[in-house]
């Protein structure tokens, strides 16, 4: 990876380690960097919505005119193990069409029967694809790639540094804060506190670690309490608790000082935070529960939990003082070696029922209408191979994605949907797609919605300046 810290970074740095006579110009130089923040009278959101393992692009948006369908069926269906391919096209059971506002000639295109929900979505206009997406650190042609001819990510099709590079623009290894931390970076100063800028609902993420800025990480629901903090404690009444004074009272060992100074203002962010989100209450309701595809069974969908409580702490923005936040959520097991159809389907069951509850609760939150200041993407390690076992498919490269909200041009499909088949000008390996488009041209046009100038996008993003569109068209504004 090429890295090229920009001017103000670098300065910004050495400033910060040049002492207190550098005070007035270093406070100047941040004043500067963060006139967005400051311009930021209005609330706006991004949501990172990360299907784990790689999910299948090409039985999630599908072409559907004769010779593609063609092809797909043929490739997909293997005679000696089985088939990966979904029902033909048409009313009853087959793929769910959709008719993208720019038409590609002599195309057309579908959702995976599971996506339902999406489809109403993209009729409606407020969900838009973006095709053949993936990390890429600058424009590169089939034959520069066979021939090693240009700086490529590192470690291609490896799980691990390709969900780092998506989500940091760096490999595993090297990766020490993520694009959208670094968006939150410039932004915070737009809250009244930095502590809610950044909120995973997922475990620890790479993409929402700042250089200064730190994430929030909740479980579940609501925010997470220490367990008997504030009630009776071995017979002590609740007033008479000490386990408070104990974990974060004053300390004379400077190494617990600081330990009880970080676990005070856990306690009082948790205390700040539920207050928040309770405040909200019936004004977020519960999900109701989606249906498998395979069984019909109707169960609890743990990523509509995760968009819920988002949707809470949206709706606690101003409890919270925040005018920008970065959202992370996921949805896991979309690495489909086997079982593929049927696990895939669920899977994207899930993602549509979510999507479309997020946007339901959106669009009318605590009686005003959040879409066009909310946003969520959809991203993965990397999309598959078009050639399948039978049974499932290898690790691919490029792959098609959702943008959903009310401030997205939506019922279109941006990029070029590439040829369906093998042996193209985009195949790199048994379908596996070479992005026509990087992730950093998805991100920069996320982030200039957001309200990120130009130069901001370019020290968000190391390697935007290699690619002449920084802006892909799909957000209004």
């Amino acid at each position: 990876m090429h890295h090229h810290p920009s001017r103000r970074r670098f300065l910004g740095n050495m400033l910060a380690l040049a002492g207190t006579g550098a005070v007035p110009f270093t406070l100047n130089l941040a004043a500067m960097g963060n006139a967005a923040a400051q311009n930021a009278s209005d609330y706006k959101a991004i949501v990172c919505l990360f299907l784990a393992g790689g999910n299948d692009h090409f039985n999630t948006v599908l072409a559907t005119d004769s010779s593609s369908w063609s092809e797909y069926q043929r490739i997909r269906t293997t005679t000696d193990s089985g088939s990966i391919a979904l029902p033909g096209v048409g009313a009853t059971g087959g793929v769910l069409p959709i008719v993208p506002n720019s038409p590609q000639a002599g195309r057309t295109f579908a959702l995976h029967p599971s996506l339902g929900p999406l489809k109403e979505l993209f009729d409606a206009g407020r969900l838009g694809v973006l095709a053949n997406v993936g990390t890429l650190i600058q424009p590169t042609t089939l034959a520069q790639y066979k021939a090693g001819a240009v700086a490529l990510p590192p470690r291609l099709f490896s799980h691990n540094d390709q969900q780092a590079t998506w989500q940091s623009s760096q490999m595993e290894s090297s990766a020490t804060s993520g694009w959208g931390g670094r968006m939150a970076d410039i932004m915070a100063s737009a809250n009244g506190s930095s502590t809610f800028t950044c909120v995973s609902n997922a475990g620890n993420a790479l993409f929402l670690a700042g250089r200064t800025v730190r994430q929030y990480q909740i479980s579940g629901s609501s925010a997470v309490p220490i367990n008997r903090l504030n009630d009776s404690l071995f017979g002590l009444p609740a007033g008479s608790n000490p386990l408070r004074q104990i974990i974060s009272g004053e300390q004379s060992d400077p190494f617990q000082k600081d330990h009880a100074a970080v676990v005070a203002r856990a306690i009082d962010a948790q205390a700040t935070l539920s207050s928040a989100m309770s405040a909200v209450g019936s004004g977020v309701p519960d999900p109701t529960q989606y249906v498998n595809p395979n069984t019909g069974v109707a169960a609890v969908n743990p990523l509509a939990v995760q968009l819920q409580t988002v949707a809470r702490l949206i709706g606690g923005r101003s409890t919270l003082g925040v005018r920008r936040q970065v959202f992370y959520v996921s949805l896991g097991s979309f690495d489909s070696h086997d079982f593929q159809r049927t696990n895939q389907a669920d899977l994207l069951a899930k993602l549509a029922h979510a999507m479309a509850y997020f946007d339901g609760v959106m669009g009318n939150l605590q009686g005003a209408d959040m879409r066009k200041q909310v946003t969520l993407f959809t991203a993965s390690d990397f999309g598959r191979t078009f050639t399948s076992n039978g049974d499932g498919t290898d690790h691919g490269w490029g792959a098609h994605h959702f943008i959903m909200g009310g401030a997205v041009k939506g019922k279109d499909i941006y990029g070029s949907m590439p040829v369906t088949g093998l042996g193209h000008a985009l195949d790199v390996g048994s379908g596996s797609l070479l992005p026509t488009t990087s992730v950093d041209q998805y991100g920069a046009t996320l982030a200039s919605w957001f309200g990120l100038s130009a130069t901001q996008i370019a020290d968000v993003f190391p390697n935007i300046g290699n690619f002449s569109n920084r802006n892909l068209g799909f957000m209004a504004g």
